[in-house]
Order: structure tokens, then C-alpha cells, then sequence
């Protein structure tokens, strides 16, 4: 029996010599068009007969979207343009932070403060020249998403809010494109294929948002580094199915996965015979307004503006401190967050917690509540104000507003 390192050699120089001589249009049924580099690097993909040359070349031809260069979309480039898909789309607008770095594995340190989009594509180009890479520095909206969308074969959405996952949706639903999507939590995630034309939408799954705030964001509840290169991988696995058109795909399912008892499940999906985007009697022709469809705006960052009298800024809580006036400040975060830093004088009194808590505080006194960002913060000044305390105020942008105008000490996380 021949060993399979020298059939995989064997393979090699029948495909190199295939590729030279007359005799390869009735070997292959067509004329290859891959050159003698590209079969040296995809080799252990022309052996494959799921994807061999003809594969190889329709991953070439095909043209990917990624919405977002962040912790789902660092592997899901990466291993794109690994396997040889010819033409990339990035959609970010944001920086490297130095955060990001803990599980966006496509940027590095040298990048921090500079363009995701500029990064990503030097890292592409490090792995993969022969790549075609286009980048939209800007956020995706209902008025340019169409445009941008229409010319890519495959959405994959790697997005962290819940505006741009109901505008991917409804976009690719009305241009009749596969969406592949994936979403992280702390230690789970989930992906399925959101194909209209073949199985549900994302709509069809969640038809509305949840309620600002109920849903926090990776930046307030945390991340496993890992688990976005878990799930990205397996949005990967889908677009290159996808464009092989092999394997069972994820239309109509929805894969969950925990990391911790380290356990996947499936849930089976079904088309909503009333979902106001992809069904028969769709009341959604065009793109709407998706920030307030969702009532928020981008990111954790973005609380209520109902009422702008229960916040204060820290420009005006460092008045307040310095002027040496009388107020109690309490830090509505969780005991491990108050460990990484704090602000000065605050007592800690978790948000999950406060109800029990709000006995020891003196209601007709002045209260200031902080968290990271200023979502939790103002929820517990709400709650407060409709349990009698006539003077509360939630710090607009929570103590990492704090680290940035007041005290740069305070470590950023």
C-alpha cells in the first residue's frame, strides 16, 4: 500500500503536469485555470473531491461581505482568504483598541488607534496577495447598505448590535442573498445561514428586539477570547459550503454552543408564514430607519435620551468632588469590575442587588450611580427615582467616560 504523503506527492505532479499539457481538458472536463503556485497552495484542497480544481476555482470567483473586522470577523477573513476566496468586502468603521487584542486575532499591537479596515487588509495581504480586498470605512446604513451589498454572492454578518443585524437581514433578504450569522456571549454563541430564498430569515427567528438594556453588550457582560473563533470559524465553514454548494447547510437550523460544559445543540428553524420581510404578504419592501426600529444607537454607549436630567457628566461630578459638596456615589457593577478599578469614594452596590440595598441610603440626599458605560448606571437611577429618591443622577458614559476625561489613571477595559 502506497503511504499517503506519497499519494498526496503523486496527486501533486499529476495535477502540476495536467496543467501543462493538452490532455487536461478531458482529464479535469475543462481547461484549469490555476497556475502552478495556487496548486502548491491549495493542494490539501484539490485532493479533497468535494472540492478539488473545480472547488478551488469557485472560491476564487466568489465574492464575501464581511460586515465587521472584529472578534467574529478576524477568523472569518483570515481563513477566507486562507482558502483562496477571491474577493473580500469589509464593511468597519471603528480603531484597534488595545482591548480588542484579547480576541480579535486579525489585528496586532502596532495597530492600535489606527483603521480596523487598513489592518485587516495588511493582515490579508501578509497571508494571501492574491486576494482582492475591498474596504467601506464607513457604518452601514439604510441608505448605502443596498449599494454596497448587491455586488458580493454572501453576507456574513459580524456585527455586535441588534440595528445592524435587522438591517443585514432585511437587506440581503430584498437582494436575495445568504446570510451567515453568528452571535457571542460571554460563553456561548450561535450561528445559522439566513437564506430567504431557501429557509427563514433572521426575522423569521427574532421578529423584534429586545428592550434597550436587557440584552447587555460583550464590552458590559465579557467574552471568552476564544469563543469568537469558534463561531467564526463555523460561519467560515458555511460561506465555503455555501460556494461549493456541498455539505448540509445551516438554513433552517440554529447552532448553539457552550463553552463551558463544552456542549452544542441544534434548534430546527421554520419560515414565520407572517414575518413582515421575507413572507408572501412581506410589508417591508425597502430598508427603514433600524436605530429606531431598535430604539438604541450603536453600542453600550448609547442609553436613554428620554431624560437627560438624570445625568450628569464628569466634567460636572469632578466639580461636585472638588467643591468638597455632600453627595453618595455608588457603583452599580459587579464585584470582579470594581476589583479592575474604580472611582474614588464609591460604594459598590451591584445593580442585581440595589433593591436590597436601598434601605441604607438616605433618600432625601443626592445620589450619583456609575457602571463601565452608563447603561446599567441609568437603569439603577430609574429604579431609584420610582422608589421615592428625589435626587438621582446616572453618570453619563460610566467610569470609561471617567478614564478618558478626568482620570486617565483608571485602566480602560
Amino acid at each position: 500500500m502506497i503511504p499517503l504523503y506519497c499519494m498526496n506527492k503523486i496527486l501533486m505532479l499529476i495535477l502540476i503536469n495536467c496543467s501543462k499539457c493538452a490532455k487536461t481538458k478531458n482529464f479535469f472536463e475543462y481547461e484549469m485555470n490555476l497556475t502552478n503556485e495556487q496548486i502548491s497552495r491549495y493542494s490539501r484542497h484539490l485532493i479533497l473531491p468535494e472540492v478539488g480544481v473545480a472547488g478551488q476555482e469557485k472560491l476564487r470567483e466568489a465574492k464575501v461581505l464581511c460586515i465587521g473586522s472584529g472578534g467574529l470577523g478576524s477568523p472569518i477573513i483570515l481563513y477566507l482568504a486562507a482558502a483562496g476566496v477571491g474577493k473580500l468586502g469589509i464593511v468597519d468603521f471603528d480603531n484597534v483598541e488595545l482591548s480588542n487584542l484579547q480576541r480579535q486575532i486579525i489585528h496586532g499591537e502596532d495597530w492600535v488607534g489606527k483603521s480596523k479596515n487598513e489592518s485587516a487588509k495588511s493582515s490579508v495581504k501578509a497571508l494571501n496577495s492574491d486576494i482582492k480586498i475591498t474596504t467601506y470605512n464607513e457604518r452601514l446604513t439604510s441608505q448605502n447598505a443596498m449599494e454596497i451589498i448587491k455586488d458580493y454572492d454572501i453576507v456574513v454578518d459580524g456585527t455586535d448590535n441588534f440595528s445592524t443585524r435587522y438591517l443585514v437581514n432585511d437587506a440581503t433578504v430584498l437582494l436575495k442573498k445568504p446570510n451567515v450569522y453568528g452571535s457571542i456571549f460571554r460563553f456561548e454563541g450561535q450561528a445559522s445561514v439566513f437564506f430567504a430564498e431557501k429557509g427563514p430569515c433572521y426575522r423569521c427567528l427574532y421578529p423584534a428586539p429586545p428592550p434597550p438594556g436587557m440584552v447587555p453588550s460583550c464590552a458590559e457582560g465579557g467574552v471568552l477570547g476564544i469563543l469568537p473563533g469558534i463561531i467564526g470559524l463555523i460561519q467560515s465553514t458555511e460561506i465555503i459550503k455555501l460556494i461549493l454548494n456541498k455539505g448540509d447547510s445551516l438554513i433552517g437550523r440554529l447552532l448553539l454552543f457552550q463553552a463551558m460544559p463544552m456542549k452544542f445543540r441544534e434548534l430546527r428553524l421554520k419560515k414565520d408564514p407572517d414575518c413582515p420581510v421575507c413572507s408572501k404578504n412581506a410589508t417591508i419592501k425597502e430598508l427603514i430607519d433600524y436605530d429606531e426600529f431598535c430604539s438604541v444607537g450603536r453600542g453600550e454607549e448609547n442609553v436613554k435620551e428620554t431624560d437627560i436630567s438624570i445625568e450628569i457628566t464628569t466634567h460636572e461630578l469632578k466639580k461636585l468632588i472638588d467643591e468638597k459638596l455632600s453627595f453618595t456615589l455608588i457603583d452599580v457593577r459587579e464585584p470582579h469590575e470594581y476589583q479592575i478599578c474604580r472611582i474614588e469614594g464609591a460604594t459598590l452596590m451591584p445593580l442585581a442587588t440595589i433593591a436590597n440595598q436601598m434601605a441604607g441610603l438616605d433618600q432625601t440626599g443626592e445620589i450619583i450611580t456609575y457602571c463601565h458605560a452608563g447603561m446599567r448606571s441609568y437603569k439603577a437611577a430609574e429604579f431609584l427615582k420610582s422608589m421615592g429618591f428625589g435626587k438621582v443622577r446616572s453618570l453619563k458614559g460610566g467610569i470609561k467616560s471617567w478614564s478618558r476625561d478626568i482620570d486617565p489613571s483608571i485602566p480602560v477595559y
